[in-house]
């Protein structure tokens, strides 16, 4: 196979994915932006399956946003947030992010990157989940553990941190395509192009993969 450049690999990749997942979204469950960030930070080392089966209830027993859980009693938060693991530093991470809001921006999520930053335990992956999927706005590209998986084996990337990773996708795509290319991709990584077993055979992108990094079957 000819490698091809980043630029047409990109090129055809937002065209299979378009194709392949034409309403590719975060899989999270959620009504406000509010509800957004917090399962998004919920979602750190858990499960969005799980993740949606814990605020099921949590933001029916907490409602009305940042002050319900703000003013949570703290030992029954942590039961309740128990399921997703690590629930005591999530705990804390949530309180202080619905103080942090109510405080610094009146109770509302804000619009920037910027500002999501400032709020405890929201660093940039999680800014960028909520802005690119409530606001649409394309502050920049969730790249997650599924994102940086398929753009190594694409060859769009040699880079392993996250946020230099984001760096230079953020060059090859373009910017009207960026809150669409993060959901996608987490959607492939997560259902064909998996970490063990990838599915090659059944994949959109396998006729120009170089599949740089995946173990070639025994035999």
């Amino acid at each position: 196979m000819t490698p091809m450049t980043p630029a047409k690999t990109v090129k055809t990749l937002l065209t299979r994915l378009h194709t392949a997942y034409p309403e590719a979204r975060y899989e999270l469950n959620w009504k406000t932006p509010y509800e957004l960030l917090v399962a998004t930070v919920l979602a750190a080392q858990c499960t969005d399956e799980r993740v949606n089966r814990v605020t099921a209830t949590l933001f029916q027993k907490y409602p009305g946003g940042p002050r319900a859980l703000a003013d949570a009693e703290p030992a029954e938060l942590e039961e309740d947030l128990r399921p997703t693991g690590f629930y005591k530093q999530k705990t804390k991470a949530v309180q202080a992010l619905s103080r942090a809001l109510l405080m610094d921006f009146g109770g509302e999520v804000p619009h920037s990157l910027e500002q999501l930053t400032t709020l405890p335990g929201v660093a940039r992956k999680t800014a960028n989940v909520v802005l690119n999927t409530a606001f649409n706005l394309p502050s920049g590209i969730i790249v997650d553990t599924h994102v940086v998986r398929v753009s190594q084996r694409l060859g769009l990337t040699k880079k392993k941190k996250p946020e230099e990773i984001e760096q230079e996708l953020m060059k090859l795509v373009p910017k009207e395509e960026w809150t669409f290319l993060g959901p996608a991709t987490v959607l492939h990584g997560r259902y064909t192009c998996m970490a063990r077993k990838p599915k090659c055979d059944a994949c959109p992108l396998a006729d120009f993969c170089p599949k740089l990094g995946v173990e070639a079957p025994p035999g």
